[in-house]
């Protein structure tokens, strides 16, 4: 049985190659790579045909189209105003949902559409994807009722999906003794192992960390998280460990976890490891894996508070 694929066309190359495009009469063709048998072949379609039909014949996104709200969301002041890394994911996730549904209109959207496309991506085994493309359009509809850009908010009424998962491994004792053997007192992968252990920060704010944070045998800086909307100081004890491996460590930078090309390393690499070492250097096992001692003595309470001092 044939399938007659809209806009789908074809040509061979000079090696006897069959190629397949999309094509919309007035606007450029895409290349679909795949194999025409495949389920990658009818993937790269529709999200080509997502894409031009998000357009209008001038080739200007289409007035009233999800794309056309989620371009003007992102260039919106309350788009601005978020955290950086909030922008990233945001922007990342709404361009991922205008692969396919960039072309539907704004208008007509629907709780039940909502949940269509969060549960494309639980379908897919990926939850926590789909829950946060449910937490991307709530953003992004809540501004656009705000700013009188769309009538109504089809995520109201959408919940999150429950889900459970076995979370990130813990190291064992040994597996953190391992790392630390192979990464000697003096080495920036060992202050940063040292930084997640024994204060217990997030990963985004080892990367941050540097000598004028350490004041008097405390630490003091300011969370990386909600810091431009609700920011938090913390001002915690050098723990006796911490000191003697940043003490080992010379820098004359004012970051500890810095790469060799004098750039902060990324949040997800901080305490990425070689080979012979422990496996990966994961910065969310090593802060679970920090002893509740450690904890006690050099961590701050979670209490809502804009400055947090632990003595």
């Amino acid at each position: 049985m044939k399938i007659k694929l809209k806009h789908l066309c074809s040509d061979t190359d000079r090696h006897g190659n069959l190629r397949f495009y999309v094509r919309v009469p007035g606007q450029k063709k895409i290349r679909l790579g795949a194999a025409p048998t495949t389920e990658e072949f009818y993937e790269a379609y529709r999200r080509a045909i997502g894409e031009r039909d998000a357009l209008d014949p001038s080739g200007k996104i289409k007035a009233g189209s999800f794309r056309a709200l989620v371009a003007k969301y992102v260039s919106s002041t309350k788009f601005k105003s978020l955290d950086g890394s909030t922008q990233s994911w945001q922007r990342r996730t709404l361009e991922d949902i205008c692969t396919a549904y960039g072309h539907c209109l704004v208008e007509t959207m629907k709780g039940k559409h909502v949940r269509a496309i969060r549960n494309e991506k639980i379908d897919a085994g990926l939850p926590a994807a789909g829950n946060q493309r449910l937490k991307a359009m709530r953003a992004m509809f809540r501004w656009g009722v705000e700013e009188e850009e769309c009538e109504t908010n089809p995520t109201i009424g959408v919940q999150k999906h429950g889900y459970q998962t076995d979370g990130h491994h813990q190291w064992t004792d040994e597996q953190m003794a391992q790392y630390r053997a192979f990464y000697p007192l003096g080495t920036k992968q060992r202050v940063a192992i040292d930084l997640v252990s024994y204060t217990s920060c997030r990963r985004e704010d080892v990367v941050r960390i540097g000598p004028q944070h350490r004041r008097n045998g405390r630490l003091v800086y300011r969370q990386a998280k909600n810091e431009h909307r609700n920011p938090i100081d913390l001002d915690i004890p050098v723990h006796p460990k911490l000191a003697e491996s940043l003490d080992a460590f010379t820098s004359d930078h004012l970051i500890w976890s810095l790469s060799g090309a004098s750039h902060s390393l990324s949040k997800a690499s901080a305490t990425g490891s070689k080979s012979g070492a422990a496996p990966r250097a994961c910065p969310i096992a090593a802060r679970c894996t920090a002893s509740a001692s450690t904890r006690r003595a050099s961590s701050p309470k979670r209490a809502r508070h804009r400055t947090r001092l632990v003595r």
